[in-house]
């Protein structure tokens, strides 16, 4: 057995209703909270009434859209200066990467650039960020159990990330109930996003045992759940098992890794406004076909091809699945929830050259079970368009 390492959450708090305890679990956590939310969710009254009940302080900051560095650090200015203690994360994954980065700076000295990856200095973070407690509303992209906030930097458009295992949150209060209100579109890109984050770390190079038992989990789960979803949000069981596959997938990325889909993903969010889910639904039949093609290619007796054989069983819960009847499945299910081609969201031909050497030197590139080339990335994203 190989030897590995894995982090999360101090404390995972899962199940239906479980949000009624936010309340009681942000008292232990401190008495003065930045609530960092998004611009709406029906049960945002309710979450300030648990607050005010359990004798919790609180100053609201909103996020509307994906987060950047400048808006980080305005936040962490007005955490300062409210005196917050802790932090609560209530929303999807960009709300929730926001309060984490700014667990961080709350208590790291110095300016936020001076720990960022690609644009700033990289330095390690050596004080463990303030307490936070991450309330997931959307079941995509596990960030309530992952150690680091991707940031968007709109003047280069680039996104970068703060990452240490000192952000992981001290408590992650997963409500599966909260998901009910999220529409069909966004349960599909963001659903999307939760499988490609139990597959890709199945097949990454730095899958380890303990990954292996989260993403086996999630990807035996997520066929019949995820369109479940899609078609019905009122379905309780479905919304149960699409939010523990989404921690599933971030228990699993935040220490194995991922792959090709996410290592695109990164400049293609940077340069362009597509939802992350929408985007990394699109390039997954795409790269899963590229890596089998690949693999057969240059690599034939790479274990990856019998995960990848796993993985068609599960998805097609066809026990003599093979790896092509998987990325068919992939391709239905884009077909399915009407996932857009990537030129919707203003990518071009001309563009693509950028994104590919950018991706090349992405970190999630890394996990990715064979080195892919720039003219087999440069075809993903021709037939991604």
């Amino acid at each position: 057995m190989m030897a590995f390492e894995f982090a999360t959450a101090h404390r995972i708090r899962f199940g239906w209703g479980v949000f009624e305890e936010s309340g009681r679990i942000a008292s232990m956590l401190g008495n003065v909270a930045f609530l960092v939310r998004g611009k709406y969710h029906p049960d945002q009254d309710r979450l300030r009434d648990l607050l005010r009940e359990n004798q919790v302080l609180f100053h609201e900051f909103i996020v509307d859209g994906e987060p950047t560095v400048d808006l980080v650090k305005q936040a962490v200015a007005q955490a300062i200066e409210g005196g917050c203690n802790c932090v609560i994360g209530f929303g999807g994954g960009s709300v929730i990467d926001t309060a984490k980065a700014v667990s961080a700076m709350l208590t790291n000295p110095g300016q936020l650039e001076d720990y960022l990856e690609v644009i700033g200095a990289g330095k390690t973070l050596e004080v463990p960020a303030a307490p936070c407690l991450a309330i997931p509303t959307t079941a995509g992209t596990g960030s309530e159990v992952t150690r680091n906030a991707v940031l968007g930097v709109p003047d280069v458009a680039i996104k970068v990330s703060l990452r240490s295992p000192l952000m992981l949150p001290a408590v992650a209060l997963v409500d599966p109930a909260l998901t009910r209100s999220v529409p069909p579109s966004i349960t599909a890109y963001t659903g999307m996003d939760a499988l490609t984050q139990v597959l890709e770390p199945y097949v990454s190079v730095r899958a380890h045992v303990m990954t292996d038992m989260f993403c086996r989990e999630g990807l035996q789960r997520v066929s019949k759940a995820l369109p479940a979803a899609f078609k019905d949000g009122a379905d309780q069981e479905a919304r149960k098992t699409m939010a523990w596959v989404s921690l599933l997938g971030g228990l699993a990325l935040a220490n194995a890794g991922l792959g090709a889909v996410h290592g695109l993903a990164a400049p293609i969010g940077g340069m362009f406004k597509a939802p992350h889910g929408a985007i990394c639904a699109r390039l997954l039949p795409l790269v899963v076909r590229t890596n089998l093609k690949a693999l057969r290619s240059r690599q034939p007796e790479n274990p990856a091809l019998e995960r990848y054989r796993e993985i068609a069983g599960w998805l097609t819960q066809r026990p003599d699945g093979q790896p092509e009847d998987g990325v068919a499945w992939l391709e239905q299910m884009v077909s399915q929830f009407g996932i857009p081609g990537l030129g919707t969201y203003g990518m071009t031909r001309q563009d693509i050259p950028v994104v590919v050497e950018r991706s090349l030197r992405a970190s999630s590139m890394k996990g990715n079970p064979i080195p892919l080339t720039s003219d087999e990335l440069t075809a993903i994203l021709e037939d991604a368009l």
